[in-house]
């Protein structure tokens, strides 16, 4: 029996465990497939706050669980198969631990970002190849940037680029954008971005001396392959929260994302707080994970300090 586990090691997860564990909750964290989060897929980081040179993602994320650590919080690495959320003590299926309980439980698992998966796509991640424009667009200041998406992301993400970039080619299977008219209308209307149509990512190419070169496209039209030449790859086709083995356990809205009260990380399910990317499809930065990470400790550690002082009635 556990007083509170933690599901995740990204920001928001170690923000909650440096929080609980400094407030003598004594927090199990497990770890997933992904420890440290997509923060470890990242080379610098240079918009977290207090690192004026910037730092590396996963010199970050390593610094943020021995701050965990020091005040005693516990790692444990492992991936939840399955929840049972319906009474208390919650119990929690770990793949090659078996089953364990604890009384409150805080989910920060995260959303993975939807790959192409092709050849040059996973080795090139954080050298040349992206998934977050707010992150990275900095690094691209005058270059040449491809953008792979057809929906309000990649329109999003294509025009925040052209404020560094000194061309955007948005690449897109299809002959039609998913994209809303407003999205798509002001991407057209941007005279840094060009466009790359019927085309299908067959393979991202780098250069000898490292880095990406281009990314190799198949005409849909004709059959052939031909190279777009580029410094820069970003990916926008949507992010997939983990929340596979909640389904059914608490409320989820229609893409998967667990609800939370407003202004709080409460769910539907008492005793259960959800912070981080996994309850956040809008903003998704360390930092305002890192935020939601704080307030999950702060309403975990009032919960188990004293449950009849939360009207759960209100949650959702």
């Amino acid at each position: 029996m556990r007083k509170v586990i933690i599901l995740g090691t990204g920001p928001a997860g170690l923000t909650a465990a440096i929080y609980l564990a400094r407030a003598n909750m004594k927090p199990l964290v497990i770890e997933g497939q992904e420890p440290g989060g997509q923060l470890t897929t990242t080379t610098d980081v240079e918009n977290f706050p207090g690192f004026p040179d910037g730092i590396l993602g996963p010199e970050l994320m390593d610094n943020m669980r021995k701050q965990a650590e020091r005040f005693g919080a516990e790692f444990m690495r492992g991936w939840v198969t399955d929840a049972d959320l319906s009474q208390r003590p919650f119990k929690l299926n770990v793949e090659g631990e078996g089953e364990l309980e604890c009384e409150a439980l805080v989910l920060s698992t995260g959303a993975s970002a939807k790959l192409l998966g092709i050849p040059g796509e996973k080795e090139n991640m954080g050298q040349g190849v992206s998934t977050c424009a707010t992150c990275d667009g900095f690094f691209y200041r005058g270059k040449k940037i491809i953008v792979v998406g057809g929906g309000d992301s990649a329109m999003e993400e294509a025009t925040f680029l052209t404020k560094f970039a000194s061309e955007v080619t948005i690449v897109h299977r299809r002959d039609q954008l998913r994209a809303s008219k407003i999205m798509q209308d002001r991407a057209k209307s941007n005279e840094k971005i060009k466009w790359a149509m019927n085309r299908v990512p067959v393979e991202v190419v780098t250069k000898e001396e490292g880095g990406i070169k281009g990314l190799k496209v198949r005409n849909k039209e004709t059959g052939e392959e031909e190279l777009l030449e580029t410094d820069g790859l970003f990916v926008a086709i949507g992010h997939r929260p983990n929340t596979d083995f909640l389904k059914g356990q608490l409320d989820l809205d229609e893409l998967g994302y667990v609800k939370v009260a407003p202004g709080t990380t409460r769910t539907s399910v008492e005793g259960v707080f959800a912070c981080g990317d996994v309850q956040d499809h809008v903003y998704r930065q360390a930092i305002t994970a890192a935020g939601t990470g704080c307030m999950a400790a702060m309403d975990c550690e009032k919960y188990l300090e004293g449950a009849a002082t939360i009207d759960w009635s209100q949650a959702l």
